[in-house]
């Protein structure tokens, strides 16, 4: 069996806790390789080595730090498709979903090479006599990542990348159930010249992250999880005085007008609710169609489509729709959830709770499953499920369906299907969640621009890539300069006002 490691300092390095966690191939059920879990000393230990090579790192100029950043995207390109394995196998996406996976994080390391530009300060020439003011923007020093499964290459791109352009050093605390890609990523930032020591990935479980949280040299950290981690994380880590961005949970509502286009409407509701198994922090899990009559038309669009759908593992080809939940325990929460859901009276159009594939029966999967009648006092409408699990529920009105997405406590994101500008404009301007998509289902957005939920979505007041990245991982400095002509005849015992 493959024995992982941490990388530290330039190189991979075996943990020496004694303590591992067993990464399993979801398709099969099999355990394919142990991870160390790192103690305390093994983290302060990756951060001394941070600390010690981040001011040379800070001291080099912008523009060469974005060329390591160049050459990444190039080793990116060359290992596409050995990453994209690697991320298949550990987590269980399909080959397509996992390439996405990587591309996404490259485009936002694509936007990190403006590093020169997006840190660039603010000049005011006489601002008084012979004075002027200017600020810089400069690294924190050593900052961390906490990142999630779902995303095991795109996520810890979007909080290392940034973070490194900027000056930083960074300790990357990925997944234990998938941690081999975050691994190799940063043996590919090395091979792009990234000094050792500027990026370390640190395995292990709450006893490092709580090492994180407490380790007085460690200045931010970015998180992304479920949203009671994302709270723990968040209070704890202010507490201590840290810059902390943390984001949790989503229940995602799509809206369904009646003059929307009812095929592009299934279409996009079985690509986002169903895609990536649907453990996606973006996943659509609640469709909301206005009207009966729009009701009914949905779910007969929706059963031969969700029916038709091609459940495997990555490695049956490109045309496996999705694959398996990334553990036996999501497994069984989905289906507990998907049980819920009918003991408390909701309508199981499909139910995926048999679904069985010849040759996988140990593995993680779960059939698709879609609800109709489905109201927000039930538990597959309150929590996040985070499977194959589309939920409908009917809204007699358009200002019913918006009070539905508005009301829940998640605020990740939402998309509404009309043909009706002004109503699309009115949802646009009053919906109060953060990232909407007209006619888009997952409204994600480039890495130029951010990403951030809100209300239980997200923590902190700056959002994930795009300029606030730049802002999350550096602080400004303000300098007053006076250059006064000629001598200076004796001292000045107050403030001279500007003129």
């Amino acid at each position: 069996m493959q024995e992982l490691s941490h990388f530290i300092d330039g190189a991979r390095v075996a943990g020496q806790s004694g303590r591992f966690a067993d990464v399993y191939n979801p398709a099969t059920g099999e355990v394919q390789a142990r991870v160390p879990l790192a103690s305390a000393a093994e983290l302060a230990a990756a951060v001394a080595g941070a600390r010690a090579a981040q001011p040379g790192w800070a001291a080099t100029n912008p523009q060469r730090r974005a060329r390591v950043l160049m050459e990444f995207v190039r080793l990116l390109n060359r290992d596409m498709d050995k990453l994209a394995e690697a991320l298949s196998r550990e987590h269980g996406k399909t080959l397509p979903d996992a390439r996405g996976d990587v591309q996404r994080g490259l485009e936002v390391v694509e936007f990190c090479i403006g590093a020169p530009h997006l840190l660039k300060g603010e000049y005011t020439d006489g601002a008084g006599p012979g004075i002027d003011i200017y600020s810089m923007r400069q690294p924190l020093g050593v900052v961390a990542g906490i990142t999630p499964f779902n995303f095991p290459a795109m996520i810890p791109m979007w909080k290392f990348a940034p973070a490194i352009a900027c000056g930083n050093a960074f300790i990357l605390k990925p997944s234990e159930r998938d941690p081999s890609v975050p691994l190799m990523l940063a043996e590919l930032m090395a091979e792009a010249g990234l000094p050792d020591g500027i990026l370390q990935v640190v395995n292990g479980d709450k006893a490092a992250v709580d090492a994180i949280l407490d380790h007085p040299e460690i200045m931010a950290i970015g998180f992304v999880g479920s949203t009671p981690i994302a709270q723990y994380i968040y209070a704890k880590g202010c507490a201590a005085g840290k810059r902390v961005q943390c984001f949790g949970g989503a229940k995602n509502h799509m809206i369904i007008m009646p003059d929307a286009d009812m095929d592009q409407a299934a279409d996009a509701l079985v690509g986002a609710g169903y895609g990536a198994a649907g453990e996606r922090c973006m996943a659509i899990s609640v469709a909301v169609p206005v009207g009966e009559k729009t009701a009914d038309a949905l779910v007969e669009k929706l059963i031969p489509r969700i029916e038709k759908l091609k459940v495997g593992p990555y490695t049956a080809g490109d045309d496996v729709d999705y694959g398996p939940l990334v553990t036996g325990a999501a497994r069984d929460r989905v289906l507990g959830l998907i049980g819920s859901g009918v003991a408390q009276g909701a309508e199981l159009v499909v139910d995926g709770r048999d679904f069985r594939l010849q040759g996988y029966e140990d593995g993680f999967f779960v059939g698709p499953s879609l609800f109709d009648r489905v109201t927000p006092e039930m538990d597959i409408y309150r929590q996040e499920i985070f499977g194959p699990v589309l939920s409908q529920v009917r809204a007699a009105s358009y200002d019913e369906a918006l009070g539905l997405a508005m009301d829940h406590e998640y605020g990740n994101g939402t998309a509404i299907f009309t043909r009706d500008g002004d109503t699309a404009r009115d949802f646009a301007s009053r919906i109060n969640i953060g990232m909407v998509g007209i006619n888009v289902p997952i409204p994600v957005p480039l890495a130029y621009h951010t990403f951030g939920g809100w209300k239980k979505s997200g923590f902190g007041d700056l959002n994930q890539h795009g300029p606030d990245a730049f802002r999350f991982y550096t602080r400004t400095k303000t300098v007053t300069a006076r250059w006064p002509s000629g001598l200076k005849e004796g001292g000045e015992f107050h403030f001279k006002a500007m003129d």
